[in-house]
């Protein structure tokens, strides 16, 4: 987590929004990500961390995907989630939930069989301080506008550095 950490870094450092990824193989990260196409005007709703992560996957050399692990400092949205699921990565670990587009939480019983035949194990919270202060630092900067009047930065900015019960 602490590597997905250094990622989100490098997005808030360019003034992203700070989401990092890596998917690690047998203790060795294999690939990594971090979110673009939040700064400026052209916001990208495609270029998150866990996709560009998933898409130097794809471009590495084939291993057994059920043993990645894939950590990110924002747990997964839908889209990401969905995209996790069906890349047969079955170990997600994430720092900061997002109460805003948080995918992890569906029911993936009800969901048709291409996601809802997968299985995955959730580990949620895992650094979530030092997530939780590169989200709060993002949303104070008022040079940030994206997601700047959302639920999530409501959340965020009202939320104690501690992992919630």
């Amino acid at each position: 987590m602490e590597e997905a950490l250094v990622e989100a870094r490098h997005a808030l450092e360019r003034g992203e929004f700070p989401v990092g990824c890596v998917i690690v193989h047998e203790g060795k990260i294999i690939a990594t990500g971090s979110r673009l196409g939040t700064a400026g005007n052209l916001v990208s709703e495609t270029d998150h961390a866990e996709i560009l992560a998933l898409k130097q996957l794809e471009r590495s050399a084939p291993v057994d995907r059920s043993r990645l692990t894939l950590y990110c400092t924002l747990e997964p949205c839908l889209m990401c989630f969905g995209a996790i699921l069906i890349s047969s990565i079955r170990h997600i670990v994430f720092a900061y939930e997002d109460v805003m587009g948080g995918g992890t939480r569906c029911d993936l019983g009800r969901m048709p069989p291409l996601y809802g035949s997968r299985r995955v194990d959730l580990v949620p919270h895992i650094l979530r301080d030092k997530s939780l202060f590169l989200f709060k630092s993002y949303f104070s900067n008022p040079d940030n506008t994206y997601c700047k009047d959302s639920l999530l930065a409501a959340y965020t900015l009202s939320a104690s550095f501690s992992a919630p019960s």
